[in-house]
């Protein structure tokens, strides 16, 4: 094409993928990525007539798991490619028609799940070679769509809204976590609001107590909150918690059973107390103790554990005595509470993260840690895979969240020779690596608790 003749589009465009069966799908423009790319899962190859072929099912439409194509594509490659967040993927690629401004051509495209990503698309250059220039400033220059015309083309009726009116308590809307319970939320038909919690006020007052939100806007009207409060602002986020509660709003986590689990040594006085076995640990102040405290666990190697870290933040392997009475007294010295724990060498890096919802373990994965790390810690570059607990570990973590308080949380087990033992529970648990390991629709689970408690039934389909 000569240079007057090529599609001017946006940093954003609606596209087409006529031989995928994807009538429309809203592509990020990005000429500084080589290769385009778009959201797919349940990828799977297999061969056609001794020539390689992909499965894979794809979501085009971003925070709706509901309209799904399913798709079968030709190889035409498997590349290493790096991400916008520089972590690398080997992936398939295949190629298809895309249709824009009334023309086509045939694209390389890989696939990918791109759930944490705002646009289920990414187009690249590649595909744009020759062909389109590119006005980063501007917006669906090729056209934009109603949500109605989009549902049109999907045949997809949006669910009708005539649920419960629930709060999502967090801080980042963009966390996947964050970003599946209001889409499931929505699903089931729900009302759902992300509420940032350092935005929100209260008003303290015994005859008309109120919750405010940035602006003035008094928001107790809520049926139900899902708190998910990050460490850093555990006391203003349970504090918040609190306040719905005297407003008369349901807490799927109440702030005590926040704040007990949070805080790591009260939690696990109260699992010992409950006759839940956890790894020997020890606490102390003076750093005169560090030598009966390391005696205490049964010497090195051993865990030292900071009592607010998270995310396997704050958590030492000392493999030596010397190694761990220099670690302990460094800590002691900067007046950093923590527990040292003995460590359990036979689970070679590896723990279970059981899920519970009401009482009921409704999901469960292995986690690996990675080479060179100790703890088996997703964020930091563990691996997830499907697991079936024992019942031994069903009743460990379901009698974990009673004695806590907590209706929903993600209990840690490690598996040593002596049977399980507990390593902590989290009032907040991720959603992403569970979800993906089992397959399981976790944060509908989550809100199925929030309708039997509120003794709220949905309407059957029509």
């Amino acid at each position: 094409m000569e240079t007057q003749d090529r599609i001017i589009v946006g940093s954003e465009e609606w596209l087409s993928l006529p031989q995928l069966g994807i009538p429309l799908v809203k592509a990020r423009v990005d000429s500084g990525a080589k290769t385009s790319a778009i959201h797919a899962f349940n990828i799977k190859s297999y061969k056609r007539n001794g020539v390689p072929w992909v499965s894979y099912e794809v979501h085009p439409l971003q925070n709706n798991r509901q309209v799904t194509v399913r798709c079968d594509s030709e190889v035409v490659a498997r590349r290493t490619i790096k991400s916008s967040n520089g972590s690398s993927e080997k992936r398939y690629i295949v190629s298809t028609l895309v249709q824009l401004a009334g023309h086509s051509w045939e694209i390389s495209i890989s696939l990918t799940n791109r759930d944490p990503m705002g646009y289920r698309m990414l187009f690249g250059r590649e595909a744009m070679m020759g062909r389109i220039l590119v006005d980063p400033s501007s917006s669906f220059l090729c056209g934009n769509h109603t949500k109605e015309g989009i549902s049109q083309q999907y045949g997809y009726t949006p669910p009708k809204v005539d649920g419960l009116n629930i709060g999502l308590l967090a801080s980042n809307p963009a966390l996947y976590s964050n970003r599946r319970l209001i889409e499931a939320g929505e699903e089931r038909g729900h009302r759902i609001k992300f509420y940032d919690i350092k935005q929100c006020y209260m008003k303290l007052d015994a005859e008309s107590p109120e919750i405010h939100y940035r602006g003035g806007r008094v928001i107790n009207d809520l049926d139900a909150i899902i708190p998910r409060i990050k460490p850093n602002i555990t006391f203003y986020g349970c504090a918040l918690v609190r306040h719905f509660k005297s407003v008369g709003v349901y807490a799927l986590n109440s702030a005590e059973a926040i704040s007990g689990a949070r805080d790591k040594l009260y939690s696990m006085q109260m699992l010992s107390q409950n006759g839940l076995d956890v790894p020997i640990s020890g606490f102390a102040n003076s750093p005169i103790d560090t030598d009966d405290l390391i005696d205490m666990v049964n010497g090195a190697p051993l865990i030292v554990k900071l009592l607010q870290g998270s995310q396997g933040q704050g958590v030492v392997l000392a493999e030596t005595r010397k190694a761990a009475e220099s670690v302990i007294n460094a800590f002691k010295s900067l007046r950093a509470n923590l527990l040292v724990q003995e460590f359990i060498g036979e689970a070679n890096g590896s723990d279970l993260r059981l899920f519970v919802v009401n009482g009921k373990v409704v999901a469960a994965m292995k986690r690996q840690a990675s080479a060179g790390e100790f703890r088996a810690n997703i964020h930091r570059g563990g691996t997830a895979s499907l697991v079936k607990p024992t019942t031994a570990e069903r009743r460990m973590a379901t009698r974990a969240t009673k004695a806590l308080g907590l209706k929903v949380a993600g209990v840690d087990l490690i598996r040593s020779e002596k049977g399980p033992l507990l390593l902590e529970v989290n009032a907040s648990p991720g959603l992403e690596g569970i979800e993906d390991a089992t397959g399981k629709d976790i944060a509908g689970i989550m809100f199925a608790a929030i309708e039997k408690r509120l003794e709220w039934k949905r309407r059957p389909a029509s």
